[in-house]
């Protein structure tokens, strides 16, 4: 198990997230239940060994580090997944306990499924991706990746009743990703989308008319629910420059779930966040 200091941080729990779970320790020397925890941790080591990646942070020696992540108490385990803290425990827990938490989060072979259709969508083939990641989630239904990527790809083909109908069927924790949101919020759009004319069109009606709110909102909208993130950002942007309380704010809104469906790690999203700001105030 890895000690971390602040330089350290980054590179061995936020980056390396990005390959695999990353499970935080921190603690201190005169901590009782720190030192309980400590074999529990070294056997999850072993176990979850190029699966698992444990790191420990010394509040004592690294307080600044504590301070940052808001540590109170000790023993403090945090989780970490795709650069993003996804589990929080308090305290000395049961090794059940913490299995059942890391292994939610541990690669599986259905994840190697899900790059593969992810890339198939990538690559323009739709229906291959859908037709894996369905398999996918019919054989390990367990994967909590899965069924929001699904839900994303029926978006995208417009099969909205799909994706409305599985993520509103899914646990508590998934339907409150930020992921999960921003395809919920999503369906709003779909069925602008779906109201009527093509992008080339839409795209016609906005040269011959750039104030027609409608049709932006509808070509923003369709860009959004097919993946087109950059354009149905600039659409959305331009849409509330123009008319910021069209549709009760529906240019807000479609800015917002394009942030939940990029994360807060994308590069556009806090551009986009600062303009936002500056039109809404």
């Amino acid at each position: 198990m890895i000690e971390l200091n602040a330089a350290t941080f980054e590179t061995e729990v936020i980056e390396k997230s990005r390959q695999m779970p990353v499970l935080v320790d921190f603690w201190a020397d005169w901590c009782a239940p720190c030192k309980m925890l400590a074999p529990v941790l070294d056997r999850l080591a072993g176990d979850y060994a190029g699966r698992l990646h444990i790191t420990k942070v010394n509040t004592d020696v690294e307080r600044e580090l504590a301070q940052q992540y808001g540590i109170r108490s000790l023993p403090t385990l945090h989780l970490y997944r795709d650069g993003q803290r996804v589990e929080e425990i308090l305290g000395a827990q049961p090794e059940s306990t913490l299995r059942v938490m890391v292994e939610k989060y541990l690669l599986r072979e259905s994840d190697n499924v899900l790059q593969t259709a992810l890339a198939c969508a990538e690559a323009g083939d739709r229906a291959k991706a859908l037709q894996l990641l369905e398999q996918a989630c019919a054989e390990d239904s367990d994967n909590p990746r899965l069924p929001v990527e699904l839900a994303r790809l029926y978006l995208e083909d417009g099969q909205f009743d799909k994706a409305g109908q599985l993520l509103e069927s899914q646990p508590r924790e998934i339907r409150e990703s930020d992921q999960a949101k921003g395809l919920l919020l999503l369906l709003e759009f779909a069925a602008a989308a779906a109201a009527g004319g093509d992008d080339a069109s839409l795209a016609q009606q906005l040269q011959e008319n750039p104030a027609d709110a409608q049709a932006r909102y509808r070509l923003a909208s369709r860009q959004l629910t097919t993946g087109n993130h950059d354009a149905a950002l600039e659409n959305f942007i331009e849409l509330l420059r123009r008319n910021r309380n069209y549709a009760d704010g529906a240019a807000q809104r479609g800015l917002l779930a394009a942030f939940s469906l990029l994360g807060e790690d994308d590069q556009r999203v806090a551009a986009y966040r600062r303009k936002m700001f500056n039109l809404l105030h």
